[in-house]
């Protein structure tokens, strides 16, 4: 392997170290409540493989039923991920030099913390596919072991939130945003999409908020161009 290619991933796997420290409790709290939802280790572990979505698994457990209502469980992931397709969006330009084949197996790996830190990499240089291929990768196989062990020993943390492992994420992301910060341009950005997830949340039932939160920090981020300036249909 090309030396290279050699300090692409090494330098992929220490950026997400700190995502895979912060999700460790929460895999194990996913497990431990699939258990209780009847879902053998084995079943977890597919269901992690092949979804491979925190929130949206997190949701599902919450609504699983015997038997299981598909469609709502379809409905409900595909409106929980549907952020995917802004973030893939923004992503596109920096990885077209994949190739198409290679660009689909980065976007699988994609989730909120390989998009982020993979931003924040091409700020400054180019994002490989080893880089982003490695992080979804070490993510992916961390999640999926830990979500199956949570099915054993998770029942035992208990509540998240007696240790602080309930701001876990919230830190992480946190300290993404700064990492991405571009100036007033972010900040409208942000705010924007803080105000309308906030509102939805407090006038509307289920996730509907982390839709409205993408759409408008976008619409946001679209309007309100890098060198600060409105951008008018007039292209002034």
């Amino acid at each position: 392997m090309p030396p290279e290619t050699m300090s692409d991933a090494r330098a992929s796997a220490l950026a997400v170290l700190p995502a895979i420290i912060a999700m460790i409790p929460f895999a194990l709290l996913l497990g431990a409540l699939a258990a209780q939802k009847g879902l053998s280790p084995l079943e977890m572990a597919l269901m992690s493989a092949l979804v491979f979505a925190g929130s949206a698994q997190f949701v599902a457990i919450d609504i699983w039923t015997e038997p299981a209502p598909w469609v709502l469980l379809t409905v409900t992931a595909l409106l929980i991920n549907s952020r995917h397709l802004l973030m893939g969006a923004s992503l596109a330009p920096k990885i077209r030099h994949f190739g198409t084949g290679a660009s689909l197996v980065a976007l699988f790996s994609m989730v909120d913390e390989t998009w982020a830190l993979c931003e924040q990499r091409a700020r400054s240089r180019r994002t490989t596919f080893v880089y982003m291929v490695t992080m979804g990768a070490v993510l992916w196989v961390n999640w999926v072991a830990f979500t199956t062990l949570g099915t054993f020993v998770g029942a035992l943390i208990g509540d998240p939130a007696a240790y602080g492992f309930d701001f876990a994420f919230s830190a992480l992301f946190l300290t993404l945003i700064v990492g991405l910060w571009r100036g007033a341009a972010s900040g409208v950005a942000i705010a924007a999409s803080a105000v309308a997830a906030t509102g939805f949340h407090l006038a509307f039932e289920g996730p509907w908020y982390i839709a409205a939160g993408g759409i408008a920090g976008a619409l946001a981020g679209a309007l309100y161009g890098p060198s600060g300036d409105l951008v008018t249909e007039a292209g002034e």
